[in-house]
């Protein structure tokens, strides 16, 4: 059964947004629902990204969370970044402050060790990239909207760690290619560039993504280890190898101590389905 949690923010330094939930979050059967929610573009200003920030932390924290889901409020766009309006009216302090809360909340997101599903059910575009590639895996509704990095055209970088990001997933130079000429494209050729996952049909879209992601929940799987094994990629990666081998060590002995551990070593012994719970 799905428990709806509005995310809201009691800052003071966005008067209109200040008592609106730009950002839901719901539990359902196992799995964090975090929906973007300011439609039809669903951009962000700085009180979106408090309240995103709260989201996931309330997820990383809830026991019953397994799998962490990111979409967009609609199904015109999943996010078209940041929201221009605002940055047009603010003082370049408050953009550069705006940008670090915002690179610290997508860090936390891809340092979570719970994994993270960037559901795009629409135009993915800008800073709504950036987000999605702070998720460990993208899925993608069939011709449901252009994904890419347009920033160029106004002058500026993909300053929410897209130029970092997109170069990590795809490679420097078709990452550097991608962004200097401001393209956007389908979610078919963003699969072909491992940028997207999985593309799924839009009619079945959002019930495609709820059975991709309960597949890493118990009892199906042993979610804290899926959530150990992103972390130890996601850290690991920034690391030397050396230090990267240290962390896996680590994580791994925190499974040896899990009860799904036990489960999945006596059910192999046993010729038998593993049932996880997620301890």
């Amino acid at each position: 059964m799905a428990t709806t949690a509005p995310v809201k923010s009691t800052s003071s330094s966005s008067a209109p947004s200040r008592d609106r939930t730009l950002v839901e979050y719901r539990l359902d059967g196992g799995l964090a629902i975090i929906e973007l929610n300011d439609p039809p573009a669903n951009t962000y200003t700085y009180e979106m990204m408090r309240q995103l920030d709260e989201a996931i932390l309330t997820a990383r924290m809830e026991d019953q969370a397994h799998v962490i889901v990111l979409r967009g409020k609609g199904e015109k766009f999943f996010s078209a970044g940041a929201n221009i309006k605002m940055l047009s009216e603010v003082t370049p302090r408050f953009k550069y402050f705006f940008c670090l809360h915002a690179n610290e909340t997508l860090n936390r997101l891809e340092q979570t060790p719970k994994l993270t599903i960037a559901a795009l059910n629409g135009h993915t575009v800008g800073g709504g990239l950036e987000i999605a590639m702070a998720c460990d895996l993208r899925l993608a509704a069939q011709d449901a909207g252009k994904i890419g990095l347009p920033e160029v055209s106004l002058g500026v970088l993909p300053g929410t760690g897209g130029t970092q990001r997109l170069a990590r997933i795809i490679g420097k130079s078709q990452a550097i290619e991608m962004m200097i000429k401001g393209e956007t494209f389908s979610f078919d050729k963003a699969r072909d560039l491992r940028l997207v996952n999985e593309v799924f049909p839009k009619d079945t879209f959002w019930d495609q993504v709820l059975l991709y992601a309960r597949q890493f929940c118990p009892p199906n799987k042993a979610s804290k280890a899926v959530g150990l094994i992103k972390r130890s990629v996601q850290s690991g990666a920034e690391v030397p190898f050396e230090s990267g081998l240290a962390i896996e060590r680590e994580l791994q002995q925190q499974l040896f101590q899990s009860e799904d551990a036990k489960e999945g070593l006596k059910a192999y012994v046993e010729k038998r389905m593993a049932e996880f719970t997620g301890r």
